[in-house]
């Protein structure tokens, strides 16, 4: 699902045109980004939990040469689907 058609589900689902659903789903899409940004957290019950962690320095290897590489350790945004999401 790309965000035209999500856009689309949400205005469905909650009886909303699709100007107000996108406006809806633009202004979640900047909060979590600045959230994320803050290293915060974003705990939605019954969905899941976003929240940043760092990924540490590594060493790792070039494919094509076979050297071997240092990857800098770097944020990331990792996603923790609530346990009954699948249910």
């Amino acid at each position: 699902m790309n965000k035209a058609e999500l856009i689309d589900a949400i205005a469905a689902k909650a009886g909303m045109t699709k100007v107000d659903s996108k406006k809806a789903l633009d202004a979640m899409i900047a909060v979590a980004k600045a959230e994320m940004k803050k290293d915060g957290k974003i705990a939605l019950v019954g969905f899941g939990t976003l929240a940043t962690t760092v990924r540490p320095a590594r060493k790792g290897h070039n494919p094509r040469t076979g050297k071997s590489i240092k990857i800098a350790a770097k944020k990331v945004v990792k996603f923790k689907p609530a346990a009954n999401i699948l249910k």
